[in-house]
């Protein structure tokens, strides 16, 4: 376990020392009493497990952990060395220098678009082609559940759907809330579009601008941003895209929920493995 820092952080008086993290190591969330491992760990999010399994997320924030008694500021440690042969994904994964294709699975990842597949392909493409992963853009989600029932989900036939705006009482929810079942789930973001989920440091703004209801969201973020056209806005988001580091939190969390849905077990070979996720990816 990397030992704590002489470096204090402060917030409201208090000076808590900073704990570099290390996945499975123990830790107490102050506030809610929730005692756990970790299991992941953004430098944002704290993702830990507690002894029957059950996955809590919590901000990180100075002070709000404890561990072996002491209360401490979490922060990223040393990244460990890529083994040879491999390399560091942009999704923060560890995988092979040299690709080998993978035969796809019948299992299916569905996004509602093409920029929401491409923002998908240009962070996890590397970690979703070792996995043998297909990503497949809908174009909409309106029809999601006549979708569903031509694609049949069964077992070995997984399918998840990565939507817009999964919040309470909105459509996507609804329509989520008619599909789902033991071989469909439905993940997605709170953001009306998917590119809202591209911080704003990362795109050169302050905010994303509001939009009333009713006008076409793209057109006018563009108008209000001076970014010409759509298609011009889309080439603007996409290259400030690099690393999963660049997009906000609920999307890195379902895109990984995602993935771990559709790799099981049986599906891993021992001459084979899957790619190896460090603790700080989301």
């Amino acid at each position: 376990m990397p030992p704590p820092t002489d470096i204090t952080a402060t917030t409201g008086g208090h000076d808590y020392v900073q704990q570099p993290v290390e996945l499975g190591m123990p830790l107490l969330h102050r506030a809610s009493g929730l005692r756990g491992a970790l299991k992941k760990f953004t430098g944002e999010l704290v993702v830990l497990r507690d002894r029957a399994g059950g996955e809590h997320t919590f901000r990180n924030e100075p002070g709000a952990f404890a561990h072996l008694g002491e209360t401490v500021t979490l922060v990223k440690g040393a990244p460990p060395a890529s083994a040879p042969g491999t390399r560091r994904s942009a999704a923060g994964a560890v995988v092979a220098a040299e690709q080998r294709a993978r035969v796809a699975r019948a299992a299916r990842l569905w996004v509602e678009g093409d920029h929401d597949a491409r923002l998908v392909e240009r962070v996890w493409g590397d970690e979703l082609r070792e996995l043998g992963i297909v990503v497949e853009p809908l174009g909409g989600v309106d029809d999601l559940a006549a979708e569903v029932r031509r694609f049949g989900p069964g077992p070995g036939r997984e399918l998840v759907v990565l939507v817009d705006h999964l919040v309470p009482g909105s459509k996507e929810s609804r329509l989520a809330a008619s599909v789902q079942g033991p071989h469909v789930t439905v993940v997605g973001h709170p953001y009306v579009d998917v590119w809202q989920c591209v911080r704003t440091r990362s795109v050169g703004i302050e905010a994303w601008p509001d939009v009333p209801v009713g006008e076409d969201w793209k057109t006018g973020i563009c108008a209000r941003l001076g970014w010409g056209t759509p298609v011009d806005g889309w080439r603007h988001v996409l290259s400030s895209v690099r690393t999963f580091a660049d997009l906000d939190p609920a999307l890195c969390r379902a895109v990984e929920q995602a993935i771990d849905l559709l790799v099981t077990d049986d599906d891993l070979v021992d001459d084979d493995p899957p790619p190896r996720r460090p603790q700080g990816s989301a």
